[in-house]
């Protein structure tokens, strides 16, 4: 099946959309063109540094008409998990300023006393410090209290010229290594709930949905998960010789140079 003819698309953003401030080659026009053809068009970024609302204005301003409910990111699926398994947790969010007003916004209990937390929430968080770890080792080692959840399990965060930046993953180990806890949960991709989200209210086969992405990890992943097919988009993390070696039900359906590619096959 060619991969300009299904009926939904759901994108990666970071290294797959734009890369720092600019747009990848192809990206605008791609996705004018699918929303022309009257396919769904969504978003889903593991990046929590920014709210669902700041990535509606950044791809506006990169030219890509989008609206609210197009975009999902792990603060959605975090929110909506704690309020439903985990109402009256306090939660000590390590986490960007995005994350924390998201759950206080939403009535989540936050808190940095050690002997009241019962969630420690790991994510993207530049001002990551010893202070900060020193509460996590004391909520969940010290009074036995606290379970370590994550908002994604990404490594880092791609920027231009192949550099990165470490993301919630290296918080994650730093607590685990010192607690001998294992994070129990993690809200972002490779979750196939993030990507049933995403596509929430809209009556598409998984079949007929490509989950397009630049981590086999996390996008390629999660879509085999939910049955889509899968475009991996060589302008990120993954190498189309990684995509090689994976077993082949793990594979993703297309690698494509970017992706402009999806209408390349037309």
């Amino acid at each position: 099946m060619p991969p300009a003819s299904y009926d939904a698309y759901v994108f990666d953003l970071d290294g797959t959309i734009y890369l720092g401030e600019h747009a990848l080659p192809g990206a605008v026009e791609t996705i004018a063109e699918l929303r022309r053809r009257g396919a769904v068009v969504r978003f889903i970024s593991n990046n929590v540094t920014r709210s669902p609302e700041q990535y509606v204005t950044k791809l506006r301003d990169l030219v890509i008409a989008t609206d609210l409910s197009e975009v999902v990111t792990p603060t959605v699926t975090t929110v909506r998990w704690l309020l439903a398994h985990a109402p009256d947790a306090v939660v000590f969010p390590i986490a960007p300023p995005p994350v924390v007003a998201a759950l206080t916004e939403a009535g989540i209990a936050v808190g940095q006393d050690p002997e009241r937390i019962d969630v420690v929430l790991a994510s993207y968080d530049r001002t990551f410090d010893y202070a900060k770890l020193q509460i996590a080792f004391d909520a969940i080692w010290f009074h036995r209290r606290a379970r370590l959840m994550s908002t994604n399990p990404d490594r880092f965060c791609p920027y231009p010229g192949g550099r990165g930046e470490p993301d919630a993953a290296a918080v994650v180990a730093a607590i685990e290594a010192s607690t001998g806890t294992t994070c129990e949960r993690t809200f972002g991709k490779p979750d196939p709930v993030v990507l049933e989200l995403a596509l929430a209210g809209v009556d598409v086969a998984p079949d007929q949905v490509v989950m397009v992405g630049d981590r086999l990890a996390t996008d390629i992943a999660m879509g085999a998960a939910a049955g889509t097919a899968t475009a991996l988009v060589l302008t990120g993390d993954s190498t189309a010789a990684e995509a090689a070696a994976l077993p082949p039900e793990q594979r993703p359906t297309y690698v494509l140079d970017g992706v402009g590619g999806l209408l390349d096959a037309v």
